[in-house]
């Protein structure tokens, strides 16, 4: 019997199935158009699960463990009998997508190793506007940008239309449909208004890349594989729609939008393109500090000049999308990806020291030359030094 690659605990906090347990129950011809994808899409625990079973079917010992935003739920996976590792798959704690980034923290407290990235790294990709300051100064191209508080922009404010306007702190597309591309000052104005109204400051708005759109997936360390990259073909969008994944696009089975995006994998490009792509997404890397697996969204100019739009750390894994789509075209496996994740971070254990002793334990003491060291009193003298 082959010998078990360790313990695992599956680490997640889901509050809900966000509906889309009630889609099995959707009857595809009242939609209005034909769908092209199955409508009954996984629902979060269904996701899970999947990882749970592919890892187990790898031979490791799993535990799945849903936070149910409570800390005490975290505190016993570290303190009583914690695993080997831990796949961090914790988007948000108690509603706060800010939280994120204390999970993994927690966990480098108590020196147990984790997937994917850093609370840094986490922290720094929370922020749209941050990021893409970051990749500037390394000189890693992203779209002209202005990040803004207020619904007012100043007449020359040195972008070119058309621009893209979308919150700076949310993730998933969130904020994203059919009004976000805006080719004049008063379209920007009513955007950047709904936009502050609906999600708060700050506010990005961007140069948008007319052209084509990427996801670039990227797993390993020192330094890591850039997999195939899977392209968005936005050829069949209903009219009046922007080629662009909006929120309807990536999460709504019951809007035509969503069964109108077409991927390709691997997306067909240029030796020019590739060298240029590569370039881009490795600077992007490890400009922002990723580690492990990242996904990079890219717009691709029709000049084949690429600007990284957004950097992914911890990106969504479920089976035969995205970032696994691109992984079984280099041959790896749903579950084989997953254990290759999870080796990366278990090599990155570290066995802490014993903590010091608290309240009235006894310390060892050591001793010398005047007596106890980091004692306050002084030894008493010698006999022949009394007389």
């Amino acid at each position: 019997m082959a010998k078990s690659p360790g313990s695992v605990v599956v680490l997640f906090n889901a509050l809900s199935e966000e509906g889309y347990d009630e889609l099995k129950h959707v009857d595809p011809t009242t939609l209005g158009f034909e769908p092209e994808y199955d409508i009954a899409v996984s629902t979060v625990s269904e996701e899970y699960q999947a990882i749970v079973k592919a890892l187990r079917s790898e031979g490791w010992k799993v535990r799945s463990v849903n936070l149910k935003d409570d800390l005490k739920v975290l505190e016993r996976v570290v303190k009583r009998n914690p695993p080997d590792v831990v796949f961090n798959l914790v988007e948000s704690f108690r509603d706060e997508p800010e939280f994120e980034s204390a999970i993994p923290a927690y966990l480098d407290l108590y020196g147990v190793p984790y997937s994917g990235a850093t609370p840094l790294s986490l922290s720094i990709c929370r922020r749209k506007g941050l990021t893409k300051r970051i990749l500037q100064s390394h000189d890693v191209p992203t779209p002209k940008f202005l990040s803004l508080w207020e619904p007012s922009v100043s007449l020359r404010h040195g972008l070119k239309y058309p621009l893209i306007v979308k919150p700076a702190r949310e993730d998933a597309s969130a904020g994203l449909d059919k009004g976000s591309v805006v080719a004049d000052r008063p379209a920007l104005l009513a955007r950047l208004e709904q936009m502050l109204h609906e999600f708060g400051g700050p506010v990005l708005v961007e140069e948008f890349i007319e052209g084509r759109e990427l996801h670039v997936a990227m797993l390993g360390n020192d330094p890591p594989e850039i997999l195939p990259p899977l392209e968005y073909d936005f050829s069949e969008l209903p009219e009046g729609e922007p080629p662009i994944i909006s929120y309807a696009a990536k999460w709504n089975p019951l809007a035509e939008v969503f069964h109108r995006v077409i991927t390709r994998c691997p997306a067909p490009m240029s030796r020019t393109l590739q060298r240029r792509l590569s370039k881009a997404c490795l600077g992007a890397w490890n400009a922002v500090g990723c580690r492990d697996y990242a996904r990079l969204d890219i717009r691709v100019s029709k000049k084949d000049e690429p600007y990284v739009l957004e950097v992914n750390p911890n990106p969504d894994l479920t089976e035969g999308v995205s970032f696994m789509e691109s992984a079984e075209e280099v041959g790896l496996t749903f579950p084989g990806t997953l254990t290759s994740i999870l080796e990366m971070a278990k090599a990155r254990r570290t066995v802490w020291p014993p903590p010091p002793p608290l309240g009235n334990e006894p310390r060892p003491v050591e001793m010398g030359p005047m007596g106890p060291l980091g004692s306050l009193t002084p030894p008493p003298p010698a006999p022949d030094a009394l007389d």
